[in-house]
């Protein structure tokens, strides 16, 4: 009897040491900590941003005390003559950015997927070299070239270092979008009589009109904020919003710049929203028209 007792404790002891290992595990994958570590990042990342809008509608000029709510900076900051300027100069660098890069971004991420060679992979790589090389210095390298070819330093200059360093951002969001297309769709098309531009413009632009939106919305934002390539590149007026901020908060920070900032968020997240959202809206609609001519 002692034995067969023995017996039946061991399989029982095992298996309360196989569930403690599990549950340990479980807890290990899922930390207690997790939680409140997530929140002390959102908290030290979006506390500052909160407290410059809050302090954007501040009555008083104190940064430091709320003496009330009032749109009086706001109002400022439209009733600069100056400011203005650098907001319509920082949207239209924006705007021509988007629309250059991302022309010709598309393009070269059609030629990069379709054209297959023996350079390929090296036009890969050194599509991405504009990804990892620092800000700094491309906005230094844009400079040295525009003194050397003798080029006036203007919102042209601008835009052109704008759209160099964009175009690569607008080529790998393409690219993914078209490598996920399926190239017997195209083969199909040209076998019943469609030209090469005809199926470019009947059956690969439609698939590819997310990834293009929100590649175009995705460069004016970084366009819009964009401080290192403007600074280097900007001549004397009128200056982009960024540099004009920075240049204004030398000589003090005053509630106007908390206004100013709240703005360029707005405008900046505003952007990236439609981004996001173009996307899968479109993509619904493509769908349930597929759909629909398969029922035909």
């Amino acid at each position: 009897m002692t034995g067969a007792s023995g017996t039946l404790e061991r399989p029982s002891l095992r298996r309360r040491y196989a569930a403690r290992r599990a549950e340990r595990r479980r807890s290990f994958d899922r930390p207690r900590f997790l939680r409140v570590l997530m929140a002390g990042f959102l908290l030290w990342t979006f506390a500052p941003i909160a407290i410059v809008v809050l302090f954007s509608f501040n009555a008083g000029k104190s940064l430091q005390n709320l003496d009330g709510f009032s749109t009086r900076w706001y109002s400022d900051f439209f009733g600069d003559e100056q400011l203005r300027q650098s907001l319509f100069a920082s949207l239209e660098i924006a705007l021509v950015t988007m629309v250059v890069a991302t022309v010709l971004g598309s393009l070269l991420a059609y030629g990069l997927v379709r054209a297959r060679n023996r350079l390929s992979p090296v036009t890969n790589v050194m599509m991405l070299i504009p990804l990892v090389v620092p800000e700094i210095v491309a906005g230094v390298t844009a400079l040295l070239l525009f003194t050397q070819l003798g080029i006036q330093l203007s919102v042209t200059t601008i835009i052109l270092a704008h759209i160099t360093f964009s175009i690569s951002y607008v080529t790998v969001i393409v690219r993914g979008r078209l490598v996920a297309l399926n190239r017997e769709v195209e083969e199909a098309a040209m076998d019943l009589g469609a030209t090469r531009l005809q199926t470019l413009r009947l059956v690969v632009l439609p698939g590819l009109w997310p990834a293009i939106l929100a590649a175009g919305l995705l460069t004016f934002a970084l366009s819009f904020d964009d401080f290192v390539l403007s600074f280097f590149t900007t001549g004397e007026s009128p200056q982009p919003l960024p540099v004009r901020i920075y240049s204004s908060i030398r000589f003090g920070v005053t509630p106007t710049i908390n206004a100013i900032g709240s703005l360029m968020l707005l405008v900046s997240l505003s952007t990236i929203a439609l981004a996001l959202a173009l996307p899968r809206l479109l993509g619904r609609r493509g769908h349930t028209v597929l759909i629909g001519r398969d029922a035909m």
